[in-house]
């Protein structure tokens, strides 16, 4: 049973079907099944008329964006709709999105699957070298032994801290335009900033509700980024 939010993604490929609706309407009621039940919001539709073999989509794009401002997940009719690429399925990874599709609930699920057997493969190869070279240095007569435990290197932290520093930005970024607006509407205080942002029922970076540090976080991020 679907709960939560959500923002729908519909894709034809040709003008033609876009504008008959041809396959449009199957794919609205595919979701519109899918969402049946449950305590949900679907903030928006998006409609795009593009071929799937592209991935430079403008209207996904921006639906991956809605996600990430309003915390939302991402629908879609079928799995074919998004794309028959899994390398740009596994992309959405790195779009901070989780994603369902209506056909096939589980295909979230399956692409973590997919990520874990390549992470698995590469783990075991990791192992296979380390081992190899261990031996090597052994018969060398290179002493072994001392603390085994798994220490990240300083190359590793540095790309976990990259990738959490580039989803704040890329939030902040997404978010800019909106924090614009309402200081424009005369929203320019903190407090009137994180009441903005919680009319619109988009959550603060950790969820729930907006504060006057978590505004100060984002306009820092948001001035950074310009």
């Amino acid at each position: 049973m679907a709960d939560g939010k959500w923002i729908s993604y519909l894709r034809v490929s040709t003008q033609k079907q876009g504008r008959s609706g041809l396959g449009l309407e199957a794919q609205r009621h595919a979701v519109a099944e899918f969402l049946n039940g449950g305590d949900w919001k679907l903030i928006r539709e998006c409609v795009e008329v593009e071929s799937g073999k592209r991935s430079d989509r403008p209207t996904l794009a921006e639906a991956l964006k809605l996600c990430r401002v309003h915390g939302a997940k991402l629908v879609i009719a079928k799995l074919d709709r998004l794309s028959r690429d899994a390398h740009f399925l596994l992309g959405l990874e790195k779009a901070g999105v989780d994603f369902v599709a209506a056909d096939m609930p589980n295909a979230n699920r399956l692409t973590v699957g997919i990520m874990a057997m390549v992470a698995d493969e590469e783990r075991r190869m990791i192992s296979t070298r380390t081992k190899a070279a261990l031996a090597a240095a052994k018969r060398r007569g290179v002493a072994l032994g001392g603390n085994r435990g798994t220490v990240p290197s300083r190359a590793a932290r540095k790309l976990a801290t990259a990738a959490i520093q580039a989803r704040a930005a890329n939030r902040a970024a997404d978010l800019a335009p909106i924090v614009k607006d309402l200081q424009a509407a005369g929203k320019t205080s903190l407090r009137a900033i994180a009441a903005g942002l919680d009319d619109q029922g988009i959550p603060a970076s950790r969820g729930g509700k907006w504060s006057v540090p978590s505004v100060i976080r984002l306009l820092a991020q948001i001035e950074s980024a310009s």
